[in-house]
């Protein structure tokens, strides 16, 4: 990986001296211009900007996963020249420090997610009981313990969004204060639609029949289960990159079927379902349903023509866990 950005970096450097050579645009009918990494973030960008003039441009919208994602040389340099940049901040945004050294514009502002929040509202990855441990090569318990990582899923959890929104809100406004009002009546109106959503997990998880998951699949939904007080088993963390589940893990999730009586294994977008199925047949009634819940780590440019966004898969998903609770 390192390889890849150095090499990238090297391009982008030629990229920016011949545009520096050739004058640009005028600066003064420039629009302003955001650049985020993933789908949510640039949905909740979408909706604040509305009716305003500005160039809002996705970086992972080919349906790669977001822990394996990739910068194009084309991507570090609309990184290099935006007015806002927009990241989650995690483990897998590792690459974008080098991206920013590189930066041609001095006044973009840049919003780390992660950094915005502070650690009172992160989350480090989580070991349930039953759960595959991800290899950590030759590192010993203690160490393996300092390893914990913050879960980068933070888009999953409907309130954080909320104060996600607000701060872009900030961010829009500071540099573009013509239309600081456009951006606060935008969040005003879609924080509030987040609000009911947020009301509508609490009112239908609460009234569930039962307030457990199992998850054939990883888990990338911490934020929302404990938003609502949801127990969850599953065969791997939400950022493991382990696609083989033991015997042992195997037998332990259809136990849990049986025990708790539950009549669904989920999964999240993209799995082929093999190992839901395998743990739907190694319980007793083998007759659970398989449900897809998604997690919107990999969201294509056609989806998004086609009208994909943020509160419509988390309706969905509130569907797809009413089903599974009932």
């Amino acid at each position: 990986m390192k390889r890849i950005i150095c090499i990238l970096l090297c391009a982008l450097t030629a990229a920016l001296s011949f545009c520096g050579c050739s004058g640009g645009e005028n600066k003064e009918n420039k629009k302003l211009s955001v650049v985020t990494t993933i789908f949510p973030i640039y949905d909740w960008v979408k909706n604040i900007a509305a009716d305003s003039d500005i160039d809002i441009y996705m970086l992972q919208d080919e349906g790669v996963d977001f822990h394996s994602y990739q910068p194009t040389a084309d991507d570090m340099i609309k990184i290099s020249s935006c007015d806002l940049f927009i990241y989650v901040g995690g483990e897998s945004d590792k690459w974008i420090d080098d991206a920013l050294k590189n930066a041609s514009n001095p006044n973009m502002k840049v919003l780390d997610l992660f950094d915005a929040l502070g650690d009172n509202k992160l989350k480090t990855e989580k070991l349930v009981e039953g759960m595959e441990a991800e290899d950590k090569g030759d590192l010993d318990s203690d160490e393996a313990e300092d390893e914990a990582e913050y879960d980068e899923h933070i888009w999953l959890s409907v309130r954080i969004a909320e104060d996600v929104c607000q701060k872009i809100r900030d961010s829009l406004s500071s540099l573009d204060e013509a239309n600081k009002a456009i951006y606060s009546e935008n969040c005003e109106k879609y924080t509030s639609s987040l609000a009911e959503l947020d009301e509508k997990y609490k009112n239908t998880i609460g009234k569930a029949k039962n307030n457990t998951l199992v998850f054939g699949d990883r888990f990338p939904f911490r934020y929302l289960a404990d938003d609502y007080r949801l127990n969850y088993y599953a065969a791997f963390a939400g950022c493991s990159s382990e696609t083989e589940a033991s015997f042992e893990t195997v037998a332990f999730l259809a136990d849990k079927l049986d025990e708790l009586g539950l009549d669904a294994v989920l999964t999240i977008e993209g799995s082929d379902q093999k190992l839901a199925k395998t743990i739907i047949e190694a319980s007793n009634t083998k007759d659970a349903e398989i449900i897809t819940v998604n997690s919107m780590q990999s969201v294509t440019k056609a989806e998004l023509d086609n009208g994909y966004n943020y509160i419509s898969v988390m309706e969905k998903n509130l569907s797809a866990f009413e089903n599974a609770l009932s």
